[in-house]
């Protein structure tokens, strides 16, 4: 699915196209199967000036797309069509990923304008909705568009009751369905996109290697919040734009900052003593994932007095992954930040990661 801060960033510029009259198209991922470029929920958005926004994958399946967007423009009719990625290899061969993606051209127009102001709206403030767009596959005019928010009943025309809007918003996967003809026999489908918020890191500490981190996990989609003690660390022009810089007592402010299970925590203060602190403020707390930088030795002795302590259970200690980071040989700081960012994705996207397990501290 297209980077929540994107896909904002496309939305606001189909608002402003369909503001100033300007006739533009929203290209979108339905479906896909086997080896594909994008996930069901990518977008894109071209006018009829040429200009682009977001993305469905480049190459053959967006030239195909944008030639399909052109026509919509200019007939205000939906184009549904799908591409193929089977060709078998040759120099001059058309895509070979080997899958299959389902997209829908949808030409915009001011009946679409609220429930797209709507999901805007929640990607920039971290609100959960379904966008619900529903069409004829044939040659149909343009589809129509709902906004549901969790726990909204839905019927009407789209037909989609409340407990599969809420569903799908609990997965988080976009579905494509094909509900009962209309009254007046006329096929339809209808597609769920719902919108949750981006993942949140707290990075404890803005050093270089948190500094680093902020500007990795910026580009991966992450919402980014860095927390210091130190002022002169939070200067705005080292971090990404947006980034929440939060300066104060590192404990007090990790024990402040709410974390759900839409929030990864990384510790790279600048001593042990202080990513001890930070950890025994947060290891009980709801975090999808909590990660502390150190050497094999460092995490070791921790651990050991964490449990010695009853600080935390074992069990609860290697819920950490720490040492951080996955084992790609990184020595820089910037490959160190790619190494945590690539752990925070496998959590993000698969639930767990591979991680370093310290060994036991000797005696």
């Amino acid at each position: 699915m297209t980077a929540g801060k994107d896909r904002a960033e496309t939305y606001s510029m189909a608002l402003e196209r369909i503001d100033a009259g300007v006739s533009c198209a929203l290209i979108t991922v339905l479906a896909v199967q086997g080896s594909a470029p994008q996930a069901p929920g990518a977008c894109m958005l071209a006018d009829d000036h040429g200009d682009t926004w977001g993305t469905v994958g480049g190459g053959l399946v967006e030239a195909e797309a944008l030639d399909h967007a052109r026509h919509a423009c200019r007939s205000g009719k939906a184009h549904f069509f799908e591409h193929l990625m089977y060709h078998d290899y040759a120099r001059d061969a058309d895509a070979i990923c080997g899958g299959r993606m389902v997209l829908l051209v949808t030409p915009l127009n001011t009946a679409h304008r609220a429930p797209l102001a709507h999901a805007c709206h929640a990607l920039q403030h971290r609100e959960s909705g379904v966008l619900l767009t529903t069409f004829n596959p044939g040659d149909a005019p343009a589809p129509s568009m709902a906004w549901c928010e969790q726990d909204a009943p839905h019927g009407g025309p789209h037909g989609i009751d409340a407990a599969t809007v809420k569903t799908c918003l609990e997965s988080g996967v976009p579905k494509l369905l094909d509900p009962d003809p209309t009254p007046s026999g006329t096929p339809r489908k209808v597609f769920l996109d719902p919108f949750t918020p981006s993942p949140v890191l707290l990075i404890a500490g803005a050093g270089h290697v948190g500094q680093a981190l902020a500007h990795a996990a910026d580009a991966a989609g992450f919402d980014v919040a860095v927390l210091d003690d130190r002022a002169e660390y939070l200067r705005p022009g080292l971090f990404p734009p947006g980034t929440r810089l939060l300066q104060g007592d590192v404990v007090d402010q990790l024990r402040a900052f709410p974390l759900d299970h839409h929030a990864y925590v990384v510790l790279v203060t600048r001593g042990h003593r202080h990513d001890a602190e930070a950890l025994e403020a947060c290891i009980h707390r709801p975090a999808a994932y909590i990660g502390m930088i150190g050497s094999r030795r460092k995490i070791a002795l921790i651990r050991k007095d964490f449990i010695e302590n009853e600080l935390a259970t074992a069990a609860q200690f290697d819920r950490v992954y720490a040492p951080i980071g996955l084992d790609i040989g990184a020595v820089t700081v910037p490959e160190i930040a790619v190494s945590i960012v690539a752990q925070l994705i496998a959590v993000r996207r698969r639930g767990e990661a591979p991680r370093l397990h310290p060994p036991r501290c000797p005696a």
